[in-house]
């Protein structure tokens, strides 16, 4: 299983959004350079989330990104989702087709060994787990458990960093 690095910028920049103390509307170039990314890469990040109405982007001289919805609201399924796109995680290549009985039966015979692949059911079973845990945990929920877990100090530089 493997998520593009992109899921993890998303998910750091929404967070600053989504913080009480940091001004509401942040540029990709704020982000990208509190991030160490490049600004192009994260325009393209942002460009994914604002399609999917995560975030929206406010025009002007003061303009930006901010969420589009409340951060309760805006789960780690729906970014993976916008980021990634809708792909499954494993796919199936029936490989039992190509067993050494199987091909001993023609098209019309069927082998005797057929049976739906558990080996697939067990891997989109977990897959299905893994989204329902993702669309457990959103904005909210991660800015709460930071708040817990970060010290004073190092909200307070964020803040200060972000608001200028």
């Amino acid at each position: 299983m493997h998520y593009s690095v992109g899921v993890e910028y998303a998910l750091h920049c929404l967070i600053y959004l989504a913080t009480p103390s940091v001004k509401p509307v942040l540029t990709v170039k704020e982000l990208a350079e509190f991030q160490g990314i490049s600004e192009t890469y994260l325009s393209k990040i942002f460009t994914k989330l604002s399609k999917n109405g995560i975030v929206k982007a406010t025009p002007g001289v003061t303009g930006g990104y901010q969420l589009k919805k409340d951060p309760s609201i805006i789960t780690f399924w729906d970014v993976v989702q916008a980021v990634e796109g809708e792909k499954q995680i494993f796919r199936c290549k029936n490989i039992i087709g190509t067993c050494a009985l199987h091909d001993k039966k023609t098209e019309a015979e069927e082998c005797p060994g057929k049976v739906d692949c558990l080996i697939n059911d067990v891997m989109l079973d977990a897959e299905k787990q893994m989204e329902l845990y993702l669309k457990e945990k959103n904005l909210k929920w991660l800015t709460e458990k930071l708040e817990k877990k970060l010290t004073k100090e190092y909200q307070d530089l964020t803040a200060d960093w972000f608001n200028g």
